[in-house]
């Protein structure tokens, strides 16, 4: 956690000088999943790597390289991380993130990484944005950790963080309406249907594009993210990846008494099949999840655009 910590300080000092130092936004090439990487997202991953190398970590995975690495055969533990979360804001000086997830470590990567995402043992991400943030649970709850500018060291200022039960926001990339599932478009619909439908009440759009950002929102707000699959080619199990994204952001969640999903079932009930597998993914707010679900076990008829009468959903 020194050596994440560290990196992070230093990833922290490159994004605040911006421009000043180099362009880190300008396009560098794609990642083994096709998308595309920004100069940043090379720079964070080369910075972790190399702060881990000699650790007690044996195995490395990181969302920007196609293979996991051996830093230490004889190390404890195994890392899988996202260097840099939410880089396409890098241009427009939007908060992004890094993400980690801590396993125990197997002799193999695969026996490390590629198992039941309940067999982490710490997980947590670091907010690059106004303040630079650490939000890290070991199995016992959430901390908050905050970046003094003036020592570069880490601050607690949160703990035993718990997700507000009750929120009236909700985020989600509605540019893709029309090619999400039927249980999705419901759902949302109600909500946009505000106090004339169904729900009774008025709610909030928010979207980043920065899964750290939103995270974070969620954790300190309450509310309510969805990416979920859609018809799309390439999209059918949504874009965030199970290891990087998807399971230490769930472990977050649950440790804060909020709930995670691929939209019917728990993530962390999940086993990882590659290292990078993608699944939709739906968390926060544990009612507002719950009833994500409840709209999957619907029949088709009640998921219609044209059914406007969900009255089992009434309660906010």
């Amino acid at each position: 956690m020194q050596r994440l910590c560290a990196a992070g300080a230093d990833i922290a000092q490159i994004i605040a000088r911006g421009a000043i130092g180099q362009d880190l936004s300008d396009a560098v090439g794609v990642n083994s999943g096709g998308d595309g990487q920004k100069a940043l997202d090379v720079i964070a991953d080369e910075r972790f790597m190399t702060a881990f190398a000699g650790s007690n970590i044996r195995h490395y995975a990181s969302e920007e390289q196609e293979n996991a690495v051996t830093l230490n055969s004889a190390g404890a533990w195994a890392l899988a991380i996202d260097p840099l979360d939410g880089s396409s804001n890098i241009d427009v000086n939007v908060s992004v993130g890094t993400i980690f997830a801590l396993f125990p470590a197997g002799d193999r990567p695969e026996d490390s990484f590629l198992r039941p995402a309940a067999d982490l043992i710490a997980a947590g991400y670091i907010i690059y944005g106004p303040q630079c943030c650490l939000v890290v649970s070991f199995g016992e709850g959430v901390q908050i950790y905050t970046l003094a500018p003036d020592t570069s060291e880490f601050v607690l200022t949160g703990n035993q963080v718990r997700v507000p039960e009750t929120s009236g926001e909700f985020a989600i990339n509605a540019s893709n309406y029309r090619h999400w599932p039927a249980p999705i478009r419901a759902y949302i619909d109600d909500l946009v249907s505000g106090i004339e439908g169904p729900r009774e009440r008025d709610f909030n759009m928010r979207w980043v594009a920065s899964l750290v950002a939103e995270a974070h929102r969620i954790m300190m707000r309450g509310g309510i993210f969805l990416y979920p699959g859609d018809n799309r080619n390439g999209y059918a199990q949504g874009r965030l990846r199970l290891l990087y994204e998807c399971a230490p952001i769930a472990f977050l969640m649950e440790q804060a008494g909020a709930c995670a999903t691929d939209g019917s079932d728990p993530i962390l009930r999940q086993t990882i099949p590659d290292l990078h597998a993608r699944t939709p993914f739906v968390f926060g707010s544990a009612e507002k999840v719950a009833r994500v679900t409840a709209y999957h076990d619907l029949p088709l008829t009640e998921t219609s655009a044209l059914f406007t009468k969900r009255g089992l959903f009434r309660s906010q």
